[in-house]
């Protein structure tokens, strides 16, 4: 069994990208400059957008973050979007979710600029990834494909298992792993809680990546021998050991599975790290306009 390390993943990507703005620095370019929209004082949401502020920062990007109460109204939060999207200077934007009940997170993410959505979640930057056109991929199923790519795992003729149907993670990770590219070529069965036989189904996967969200679902009589376990899951489960009163734990029962695999990603320190790099990886595509439509 070997880890997939996130941490040493997303040191390398980020010691790359800081190389990449040093260079436009250099040449009185563009710096890239990521918008971040966060609605609420969730703790979860905040601790997300402070990540991924702090990132930008740590390789010399910039960043903006604008915040309103939950009470904004949806009129509100689509104004401030457009506002982005007029703004030359601002190159890539996100909309922290979940947002409140009274605000359509559908017509938000439809209202931002596909050419600054870097968290890939608007129609036509889906569709357009679906025909395998240019576009800005959902920033964590990119990590995941990062993950696959930088530890040379093979991916050609397997047959890739992924349980969970989300339009973040599971609905575009099943497209990607069977594109005609690497990593991809997979046969892909896609699950979900309605999946019937989900066990034995999992037990046939090469390779399996568990987005369903609930925590340490996947159990070690559910992997097969010599698989590759992709752990999106990041829960926090109550643990009175520890001093936060809580434990993040991920979709897979990692004690139990990793024995088995040959390859799985930690939690934390797997895919949540790379999804953040993604974000940064999309935002510098988006500065040097390398997404065309």
């Amino acid at each position: 069994m070997q880890l997939l390390d996130g941490k040493v993943l997303s040191l390398q990507i980020k010691q790359e990208l800081a190389a990449e703005v040093a260079e436009i620095k250099s040449n009185n370019g563009k710096i890239p400059h990521l918008v971040a929209i966060l609605v609420g004082t969730a703790g979860r949401s905040e601790t997300y957008v402070a990540s991924k502020m702090k990132s930008c920062e740590e390789v010399g990007m910039h960043s903006t973050l604008i915040r309103f109460d939950d009470s904004v109204s949806e009129e509100e939060l689509i104004h401030a979007v457009r506002d982005v999207n007029e703004n030359p200077d601002m190159d890539g934007l996100i909309v922290q979710l979940p947002l409140p009940a009274h605000i359509s997170a559908d017509k938000v993410m439809e209202t931002i600029d596909p050419k600054k959505d870097v968290d890939g979640f608007h129609p036509i930057n889906i569709g357009r990834m679906a025909k395998g056109l240019p576009a800005y991929i959902s920033a964590t199923p990119q990590g995941i494909l990062e993950i696959l790519k930088r530890y040379n795992i093979e991916t050609a003729g397997k047959h890739c298992v992924v349980v969970g149907r989300s339009q973040i993670v599971g609905l575009p990770m099943s497209i990607l792993m069977q594109r005609n590219t690497y990593p991809g070529n997979c046969t892909v069965t896609m699950t979900h809680s309605r999946t019937q036989n989900l066990a034995e189904i999992c037990r046939s996967a090469d390779i399996l990546i568990a987005a369903l969200g609930r925590p340490e679902f996947i159990t070690g009589d559910m992997v097969k021998e010599g698989a590759v376990v992709i752990d999106v899951g990041l829960e926090r489960v109550p643990d009175a050991s520890k001093k936060s009163g809580f434990a993040l734990k991920g979709d897979v029962k990692f004690d139990e599975v990793a024995p088995k695999t040959s390859y799985i990603t930690p939690v934390p320190g797997g895919v949540g790290l790379m999804t953040i790099c993604s974000l940064m990886q999309n935002t510098l595509k988006a500065a040097r306009g390398e997404v065309y439509y």
